[in-house]
């Protein structure tokens, strides 16, 4: 029996390339199509490495609407769409938004266009907890009213959503599960794949393991006054491969028919707020490695604390994220330790 083929966007990226393992594990085919932009092709390798197969890949950007189109009509049959083909640093989209604007809702726009003539029964999207904006309570639930984004990257995941909604409500042919991430972080057991950006890193673990090694002198903890019991911002930390394994059951809920709204919307975190100071200091318990760091300035469009209740996730889709926050930090030190011995990092 052959297959179902699902397509995922961004696919070499960090949460793309484990979700692509988890797909290949569950007995899907996978396409991947991703433009490199933060990532490489050697992702490849260790998603083969792993699962023993090598997914589809195309190298192309997914805001052209004629490389979309041919990769249709190169790979027929794709049931599904997971779009991780996003650009997704807070700080970074501050000081560019339009590149923000163009990448996050063109992509959208043309995958929404394409997926009714080539009889895709729905999409995932990556969205996140920044739709939340500044929470006036914690943990937020589903039905925690969205506020005004703080950054243009969180609010390129609110119009989204809002296109999404739009499209469906208009009759499309497709159903839709929007995913809102807290915090992913970790590497896969195996140290084959895991969080490799190109360049100077825009989010917190990258960046502190390539401390923790040597590569960047010092790791900057942006604020040391806010309203929390440390002073540093609070998050949900998700161990990414965990996330992944959410997109499998999201995805198995679309190709089977199984969705209860045509629109349904899951957080995706542990229930749990930990601080910046707080995982520094448990990563440094669990790998014995210190990480210098200093206090900086507050970075425009950070929250100041926000934490997910998962229970709508836990129940509907049978799904948890159960992986401790020190097995997790060992992983993502694992993985910056392979990167050392391949002379990459």
């Amino acid at each position: 029996m052959d297959k179902t083929r699902i397509l995922v966007t961004g696919g070499t990226g960090y949460i793309g390339s484990h979700t692509a393992v988890e797909l290949i594990n569950a007995g899907y085919s996978v396409v991947i199509i991703d433009n490199l932009s933060n990532s490489n092709r050697e992702v490849l390798d260790g998603i083969e490495a792993i699962t023993g197969t090598r997914p589809d890949f195309v190298e192309g950007d997914c805001t052209d609407f004629d490389t979309l189109k041919k990769l249709f009509a190169d790979y027929p049959g794709i049931k599904g769409i997971i779009n991780f083909a996003a650009s997704k640093a807070v700080g970074e989209s501050v000081q560019k938004p339009l590149l923000y604007y163009r990448n996050n809702l063109t992509t959208l726009i043309n995958l929404l266009d394409l997926m009714g003539p080539n009889g895709v029964r729905g999409i995932v999207f990556s969205s996140s907890c920044t739709v939340y904006g500044e929470p006036d309570q914690n943990p937020v639930t589903e039905d925690t009213p969205t506020k005004k984004a703080t950054s243009p990257y969180g609010n390129t995941k609110q119009i989204s959503e809002d296109i999404i909604r739009d499209t469906v409500a208009s009759g499309a042919p497709f159903s839709a599960i929007l995913l809102r991430y807290f915090n992913p972080v970790g590497a896969h057991p195996s140290a084959l794949i895991g969080e490799l950006p190109n360049g100077v890193p825009q989010n917190l673990i990258p960046y502190l393991t390539q401390t923790a090694i040597g590569v960047r002198p010092m790791l900057s903890v942006f604020g040391n006054d806010y309203p929390t019991p440390d002073g540093t911002c609070i998050r949900d930390f998700i161990n990414v491969v965990d996330l992944a394994k959410a997109h499998v059951t999201a995805v198995e809920r679309i190709v089977e028919d199984k969705c209860d709204e045509p629109v349904e919307v899951f957080n995706l975190g542990t229930g749990n707020g930990v601080s910046v100071l707080e995982l520094i200091n448990t990563f440094e318990e669990a790998t014995g490695v210190p990480v210098p760091h200093k206090f900086a300035p507050r970075r425009e469009g950070d929250i100041t604390q926000v934490w997910a209740d998962p229970t709508r996730a836990n129940k509907v889709l049978g799904w948890k994220a159960d992986t401790p926050l020190a097995e997790t930090m060992l992983s993502a030190w694992r993985w910056q330790q392979r990167l050392r011995e391949r002379g990459i990092m």
